[in-house]
């Protein structure tokens, strides 16, 4: 795509694509419309001021005017909006000539009676100026699609970005009136007493839904840690809980692990067999057996994994939506959100990017009306204070922005003070083998800490009131005769017969 401006004046040209000589997208007379209604009524920029920018109208005088109007609304001094303000303001910056001079001021008043329809109208200019984008993203995929340098992938994310930047943008109607809220809350609250358990959204470990009630649809979650504290196996152990134990559809993108590795946690934690004899493949006797008696739990359960390490949000919110309409997914982890990237180049820095793609994964988790538990890294300035509170982490320790927690509903820390060799707490509890899951923020209820038992050699976290679906033996064999490699071809023969099509794996 290649736009002719005027390098004096670009910011106020209208701009002219390559698009076959097709019209551009516009109503230059619902453009005056609105500008005449914003100077017989002051009042009237009150319902445009969310909805239009200057560069919304295509006309670029009509952009100078309504320059001109919103900078006396915003004026400390409160001036008044009418032709002759406006006329003494474009004059102030210079523009008046430019605009046609007072008589296209006193043009744009002098057609319109009354401000009743400026919000429709406003909607009107909003969404050509949105076609014309639409239009302009078009031939830039088209141009850089017939460009052999750049690569397929940055090409994909870049017309992702682009689509939901403009879809985020659409004009909706958020200001309602206390009737419909009203209705939808007792609805809730209604729905939510039914439940003995007081459980609303999904349940995950029982110490921790007291506080939370569960993961809330449209929240975004935040699970923060620093390194070695365990924050991908709590989010997997979550995942296992929901998707496995009450079989709700869960999706896992995973940019660290790939998902043959997370599986083999899973059997870990499932099974409560060691890490390091999976990795090694040194399981004994009943060991195997617990890992056959799930083989079939984990082929039908509704877990799916993404391991794609360059996932760019645009690629994202295409397979959330994917998977929330073709296979239900109710809940989203994201493991962890410092490895995402936006998959354009035009951020002054990492933290402004980081915190892009936080707002965005909020607005995605509202648009699909799931939680989103994102993983997120903690700095190093746990490590540089000393003593049990100096240890425990803060919302200022999350790593390269402040707006991650802005845009979340709830933050929560992994922390185990063991790590640092601190083992009791204030209130003479014994910390070893123990993790706190500290509620640092919760927009919608109570903060406060949870005491999990951790499992290092299963990698797993249990609640006190936990429950599992891991089949245990009452007694533990010893190893067998028979070697690891002859037990696991034995255990697979027996699990899946050679006329049997199971399908592909869930995950």
């Amino acid at each position: 795509m290649s736009i002719n401006t005027n390098n004096n004046k670009s910011s106020r040209q209208r701009p002219v694509y390559n698009s076959y000589a097709n019209v551009q997208p516009q109503a230059l007379d619902v453009e005056r419309a609105v500008l005449g209604a914003l100077m017989i009524d002051r009042d009237a920029y009150t319902a445009v001021c969310d909805i239009l920018k200057p560069e919304c109208f295509y006309e670029p005088r009509n952009q100078m005017v309504f320059s001109a109007i919103q900078e006396l609304y915003n004026s400390e001094a409160e001036k008044p909006i009418d032709v002759w303000t406006v006329t003494e303001q474009l004059a102030k910056q210079g523009n008046l000539e430019e605009v046609g001079g007072p008589y296209y001021i006193t043009e744009l008043s002098s057609k319109v009676a009354s401000s009743a329809n400026i919000k429709i109208h406003a909607i009107i200019v909003y969404q050509k100026f949105q076609e014309r984008k639409l239009i302009a993203l078009g031939e830039n995929i088209k141009t850089k699609g017939f460009d052999p340098t750049i690569d397929l992938k940055d090409k994909v994310s870049e017309a992702q970005e682009g689509l939901l930047e403009i879809q985020s943008s659409l004009p909706d109607n958020k200001i309602k009136s206390l009737a419909q809220p009203t209705k939808e809350a007792v609805s809730e609250m209604t729905a939510a007493a039914r439940n003995s358990d007081g459980i609303t959204g999904i349940a995950s470990f029982p110490s921790l839904d007291a506080i939370t009630a569960g993961f809330q649809p449209t929240d975004l979650v935040i699970i923060a840690a620093r390194p070695a504290m365990g924050k991908t196996s709590f989010a997997l152990t979550a995942a296992k809980k929901i998707a496995l134990d009450q079989n709700i559809p869960t999706a896992f993108f995973s940019f660290e692990m790939p998902a043959v590795q997370l599986t083999k946690r899973l059997f870990s934690i499932v099974c409560e067999i060691p890490g390091k004899s999976i990795l090694r493949g040194n399981l004994s006797q009943s060991e195997w057996d617990r890992v056959d008696k799930m083989i079939p739990l984990f082929l039908e359960a509704p877990l799916y994994i993404d391991d794609s390490r360059d996932l760019t949000i645009g690629s994202f919110r295409a397979k959330a939506k994917r998977l929330v309409k073709e296979k239900g997914v109710k809940i989203i982890f994201v493991d962890y959100l410092q490895l995402m990237h936006s998959g354009v180049q035009h951020y002054g820095s990492r933290q402004e990017e980081v915190a892009d793609i936080a707002e965005k994964l909020k607005t995605i988790a509202t648009d699909l009306q799931i939680p989103i538990v994102a993983l997120a890294q903690l700095n190093r300035g746990v490590e540089n204070r000393q003593g049990l509170e100096g240890k425990r982490p803060q919302l200022s320790d999350l790593r390269e922005s402040g707006a991650i927690e802005q845009a979340a509903d709830l933050v929560m820390f992994v922390h185990r003070p063991e790590y640092y060799h601190i083992y009791q707490d204030d209130q003479g509890r014994d910390l070893r083998g123990m993790a706190q899951i500290i509620i640092a923020k919760h927009r919608k209820g109570a903060t406060g800490d949870v005491l999990l038992t951790f499992r290092g050699e299963f990698t797993r976290f249990e609640d006190e009131d936990d429950f599992s679906v891991t089949p245990k033996n009452e007694t533990s064999s010893s190893p067998a005769e028979e070697t690891s490699e002859t037990i696991l071809r034995s255990k697979m023969d027996n699990s899946f017969s050679p006329d049997e099509d199971r399908g592909p794996l869930p995950f």
